[in-house]
């Protein structure tokens, strides 16, 4: 087993040191676990311990974005960046000119950013979709930084090429019809928030696959990394985002095709299935109550923590997909459950949670009874075993 070092504070520790102890920080996990890690953290241990852990990560993202908050820092979190840069460099580890310093109203008023334009596809039942961000190009055409993210796996390729205009709609109009899907417009932030966010959750040993993203990334944005972001959705929608999400969304084809991996939702398959099999008798009331009590342990579990993370990253991109394809209503309802997983509000009692789950449950439930209902039968009772064994004597 890898051994594994947390930082440990001692007499004469550093403060925020000793935050990043207490947090169960580990600098020497794989640079992917740790960067999630500290995301994670950031919030109770502060900007300050955020940059100083991001210095004992000996990986280009870490140094990218501590560039990235470098542009707005000021005082002891500035310093700690500066301290944590000269360290990474030290190890060889420079932070690339994809994150020069640029003031952010600078960077909003950019003409060769106000170019940039984001096509987004929808999110499929397995977490997986395609993002496109352009940039004309003085010869003609565009450069396209092409993504492909997956929930599951982080960024799983990426591409930047030239490529004409024709090309690039020929390519949509095939991509949209194969895939019997719209890709729609949207901000080009947002996109690259969701390409750099996948990349830093991508796993060690499939980085090289990817590529050099920040370089790739560098071709077309000339800004920092974004370690964070306002998702726009809420801005855009306001006060119809209702405070329940409708039940109508389970029935929009993303819901309807979202699927919880097998780790996640099978252990409630499982303990469903015991409380079916058990020889104790119970009434109906006693059976729904038994159920009830699953669901609801359930929702609690799976939309809270890290799940709850990945449940509430989906939601709201699926809002914001959906306000773009001309879905408001339904894209409300989706910010929604992204705000409530949030918040945290007593999902146990959501109906639109534990509808939700229920469904997944039952799906599987029924997949498995098809399936058991295909294979062929290698116990039988033992009326079956006289009814065959009468039947062979007859043939006799």
């Amino acid at each position: 087993m890898a051994h594994q070092k947390t930082i440990k504070p001692h007499k004469s520790a550093d403060p925020d040191d000793v935050k990043l102890a207490a947090a169960v920080f580990d600098a020497h996990a794989p640079a992917a676990d740790a960067l999630n890690k500290l995301a994670e953290i950031r919030l109770s241990v502060g900007d300050a311990a955020f940059a100083r852990g991001l210095g004992n990560i000996a990986d280009p993202a870490a140094a990218a974005m501590l560039a990235g908050m470098e542009t707005s820092a000021v005082g002891a979190v500035r310093r700690e960046i500066r301290r944590s840069l000269f360290k990474l460099r030290q190890r060889g580890i420079e932070a690339r000119a994809t994150a020069p310093s640029i003031e952010p109203s600078q960077a909003a008023h950019s003409p060769a950013l106000e170019r940039l334009t984001a096509l987004f596809s929808p999110i499929d039942g397995e977490g997986a979709r395609i993002i496109w961000i352009t940039k004309p190009r003085m010869q003609g055409g565009v450069t396209r930084l092409w993504g492909l993210v997956s929930e599951a796996d982080g960024l799983v390729g990426a591409i930047a090429a030239g490529i004409s205009r024709k090309e690039l709609k020929s390519e949509r109009d095939e991509l949209e019809s194969r895939a019997g899907m719209r890709m729609v417009e949207g901000d080009w932030r947002l996109a690259d928030f969701i390409l750099c966010e996948a990349y830093r959750r991508t796993p060690e040993a499939r980085r090289a696959r990817v590529g050099d993203f920040l370089v790739l990334r560098a071709e077309i944005i000339a800004t920092p990394v974004p370690i964070e972001l306002a998702h726009p959705i809420y801005g855009e929608l306001g006060a119809e985002i209702p405070a329940e999400p409708a039940l109508e969304l389970l029935k929009e084809p993303e819901l309807l095709e979202w699927r919880l991996t097998a780790a996640e939702i099978g252990p409630y398959v499982e303990e469903l299935g015991r409380a079916n099999e058990s020889v104790i008798v119970l009434n109906e009331i006693q059976q729904r109550e038994r159920i009830n009590i699953i669901v609801e342990r359930a929702v609690g579990e799976l939309f809270s923590g890290e799940p709850g993370v990945r449940a509430r990253r989906r939601f709201v991109d699926l809002a914001y997909y959906m306000l773009r394809n001309g879905r408001r209503e339904p894209a409300a309802s989706a910010a929604s459950a992204a705000r409530q997983i949030q918040s945290q509000s007593d999902l146990k009692r959501s109906i639109f949670f534990q509808s939700m789950v229920r469904t997944q449950l039952g799906a599987i439930v029924a997949e498995e009874q098809q399936h058991a209902q295909q294979e062929p039968r290698l116990i039988v009772t033992p009326a079956e075993a006289m009814r065959a064994s009468d039947a062979a004597r007859r043939r006799r």
